[in-house]
């Protein structure tokens, strides 16, 4: 049976050359007798992939010895929470910039734990830094680098001053260059461009890290998960795994700066369509427009249900827009091949002439 064409906002596509792989170490990984999802996280076996996942994601964005690479569990919704506990103290200011509904999740949770600011607001587009209102004595400046409910991304990071920066790069992640040392802490999830769910990846800066004080939580300190090689707890074994078979497919294809080059083509392929449409719109201002999330509504909601299903019926899955703004959403993830994207630019453009 041939591939679906997935757009899936997460978990999302894997390249097929990475799925071959762990299908062959799933009952016997390399000569052990053992599936890759049994071996101790304790062992040298396990060790070993830890470290080359480590060192391919440094490879790959020239992480420098100044940053902790942590491995943990919980997703963007326990670093909403653990961010503001490790980085200021209770009744310390931090700001936030909301461009959508995941920027607004993590300022809601830091609302109550710390004095949260919000230093600027649009989901439509991102705010010039000249609006923003900047408040003396934060102990940081948080952004989401690309929004996929709506598809705002920053093409351009902003100056956080003094402070440090810290970023949400969930999705898009790995799609292109990002210079790790303008930031103070960047995370994202695995299960949009580099593995299953279950796993997030955190580069912190060390000198942000502290031991945890005796009324702080263990857990939610950063410097215990650094000091335990993120093994605090038995660590996702399996999502770790394939994250490192993804960051060296991804050295392999050429590293971030072809998987900007193929984001930016796919992407393209469709806003193209989308311009050139009296059915498909975009609601982003053009320069704001995401890479990897490509968000659309039509002119006639009537014909939205029917384009899913035909959609379906040729092998074109998760165009459904988010639950909170409908619509229509597309993401292109790196495990999405080309291919895909020309079907779906196919079928899109034949699906307006035929109810035109």
């Amino acid at each position: 049976m041939p591939r679906a064409h997935n757009f899936s906002a997460g978990p999302a596509a894997l390249p097929t050359d990475v799925m071959t792989e762990i299908q062959r170490d799933l009952l016997d990984y390399r000569g052990t007798g053992m599936s890759v999802m049994e071996i101790s996280h304790r062992s040298r076996t396990f060790m070993d992939i830890a470290s080359r996942a480590e060192n391919s994601l440094r490879q790959l964005l020239c992480i420098s010895e100044d940053y902790h690479v942590l491995f943990l569990q919980g997703g963007a919704r326990l670093q909403f929470t653990m961010i503001p506990v490790n980085l200021a103290a209770p009744g310390e200011i931090v700001e936030y910039v909301d461009t959508g509904i995941w920027s607004q999740k993590a300022l809601q949770e830091a609302e109550r734990l710390r004095d949260a600011k919000t230093v600027a607001s649009a989901h439509d587009h991102i705010p010039a830094e000249s609006t923003w209102l900047r408040h003396s004595g934060s102990k940081y400046l948080y952004i989401t680098t690309n929004e996929t409910i709506s598809g705002v991304q920053y093409h351009e990071f902003p100056n956080a001053d003094s402070v440090p920066l810290v970023g949400d790069a969930s999705s898009d992640f790995l799609t292109r260059p990002i210079e790790v040392h303008r930031f103070g802490l960047v995370y994202a999830c695995a299960q949009k461009n580099f593995g299953p769910s279950g796993l997030v990846i955190v580069i912190v800066r060390k000198d942000l890290c502290h031991e945890p004080l005796g009324h702080e939580s263990e857990y939610l300190n950063y410097a215990t998960h650094a000091k335990s090689t993120s093994m605090f707890n038995t660590p996702n074994t399996f999502a770790w795994y394939i994250a490192g078979l993804m960051f060296d497919w991804i050295l392999a294809q050429g590293g971030v700066n072809e998987m900007q080059t193929q984001c930016q083509l796919k992407s393209q392929k469709l806003y193209d369509l989308i311009d050139g449409s009296t059915l498909y719109r975009s609601v982003i201002e053009p320069r704001f427009r995401s890479s990897v999330s490509v968000t659309f509504t039509l002119t006639d909601d009537k014909l939205n249900q029917r384009l899913l299903d035909e959609a379906e019926n040729v092998g074109i899955h998760h165009l459904k827009g988010h639950r909170a703004v409908g619509g229509f959403r597309a993401s292109l993830y790196n495990g999405v091949p080309m291919q895909a994207v020309d079907a779906l630019v196919e079928f899109l453009a034949d699906f307006e002439q035929r109810k035109s």
